[in-house]
């Protein structure tokens, strides 16, 4: 027998490296996962690298390369799939950014680029979305709110370039530098002067918004400012359906992964109370999933949790969220003719509180699979496996190849 639907479940970020925290294991190896140690024993393991040895990923270049969409020729940018996650419908030739909300003390010093972590910012882009004016540039603006501090921003018009500067610091304690066009175009310095007039007239509307005058007055960060980086011309993706043959869904928090899901053509799934942190409703994401499967041949179902607690370097609420996933995910188990495939899109160690290139665990449970002598999933009991190291680009082959949905190279 051969599966015949897939799950491809992204534990965003898992990976990681020693923490002292744990006494130098990696919250996968001090977590307690039966779940995913059944799942290794009863599969095939690996460790993979998302883009290629070395390499940094970012969540988009990692999340187009596992589905087969290379990221050196079709990525122009995170800022259009940002875009296309908060529900912006990008044509062919709009600019796209990501955003950030952020907080600027009274002398103009960036002193929280994430606002608080603020949440419910739809107030904030409405009024940003219909104060802002960008005619006299000849350009309409689409502003959207994303999940937590983040948004999205696109501009729709005629000789706009996305080969433009950010003004966001990334760090704390600094003035937002202004935007620069990085090559001598008409294009690229038309769309910096109309990023400079957005942030202008922005900053003017959220000074005086009442949801910022009363979370000041709890003392709590006004998103008073916003951040801008990504730049990218939205491009145009083979749909997913006929590069594989299979329909799809995502199911993801992050306004990003939908964005990818959507642009590559997989139906999105809303799920109510989907935070993209560790208090995100995982058993709606998993009761979302398995009723996709219902349906649907492949679905991506991503989990983030763990993503920002090693960006935030805490490795003991790492490993607690990683048990979380592990008792939520146990109904995947019992589900007939399917693939299960879990592995994160990149490492995320809580001693560099960034991705790294360190190679993250992989591991393929279904029917028809080859079984090693793996018996517990992490990041180094997974390198012992009988996938070896594959790059990320080598997924969807694999797969397709074991769902018996590959035609034959040669004669």
């Amino acid at each position: 027998m051969t599966a015949d639907r897939v799950l491809l479940l992204i534990i965003d970020g898992v990976s990681d490296r020693p923490c002292p925290d744990l006494r130098n294991l990696t919250p996968l190896q001090a977590a307690k996962t039966p779940v995913l140690d059944r799942i290794a024993a009863e599969g095939i393991c690996g460790i993979m690298d998302t883009i290629g040895p070395g390499i940094r990923p970012g969540s988009d270049t990692s999340h187009l390369s596992l589905l087969g969409y290379p990221p050196e020729s079709c990525y122009t940018g995170r800022g259009p799939l940002e875009a296309v996650g908060t529900g912006i419908l990008m044509e062919p030739g709009m600019i796209g950014f990501r955003c950030n909300y952020a907080t600027l003390d009274n002398a103009g010093r960036v002193i929280d680029r994430r606002a608080g972590r603020i949440h419910d910012t739809a107030d904030l882009t409405r009024a940003v979305m219909d104060g802002v004016d960008l005619s006299p540039f000849g350009i309409e603006v689409l502003f959207r709110s994303g999940t937590g501090h983040r948004a999205a921003l696109a501009f729709r018009g005629r000789g706009l370039g996305a080969c433009v500067s950010s003004n966001d610091p990334k760090k704390d304690g600094v003035r937002c530098p202004p935007f620069r066009p990085l090559r001598d175009s008409p294009a690229d310095r038309k769309t910096a002067d109309a990023l400079d007039s957005f942030v202008r007239q922005a900053d003017a509307i959220l000074a005086g918004h009442p949801l910022n005058r009363n979370r000041s007055k709890r003392g709590l960060a006004p998103a008073n400012t916003i951040l801008i980086r990504g730049a990218g011309e939205m491009g145009d993706f083979p749909p997913f359906s006929e590069r594989y043959g299979l329909s799809g869904s995502v199911i993801a928090a992050a306004t990003l992964i939908n964005g990818i899901g959507t642009s590559v053509g997989l139906r999105r799934v809303p799920v109510a109370g989907a935070t993209g942190s560790i208090d995100t409703n995982l058993s709606g994401k998993v009761d979302a999933a398995l009723t996709e499967l219902e349906t649907q041949d492949f679905v991506l179902l991503n989990i983030k949790g763990a993503d920002e607690a090693g960006h935030d370097g805490k490795a003991v609420e790492k490993r607690d969220f990683i048990e979380l996933i592990d008792a939520a995910i146990e109904p995947f188990l019992s589900v007939q003719g399917l693939l299960l495939v879990v592995c994160a899109d990149h490492s995320t160690p809580c001693s560099i509180r960034d991705h790294s290139a360190d190679p993250v665990p992989l591991v393929i449970r279904g029917d028809g699979v080859r079984i090693d002598a793996v018996r517990s999933y992490d990041e180094i009991a997974c390198a012992q496996g009988g996938l070896n190291r594959i790059p990320g680009s080598a997924l969807m082959p694999i797969i397709c190849d074991l769902i018996n949905r590959t035609t034959k190279y040669g004669a």
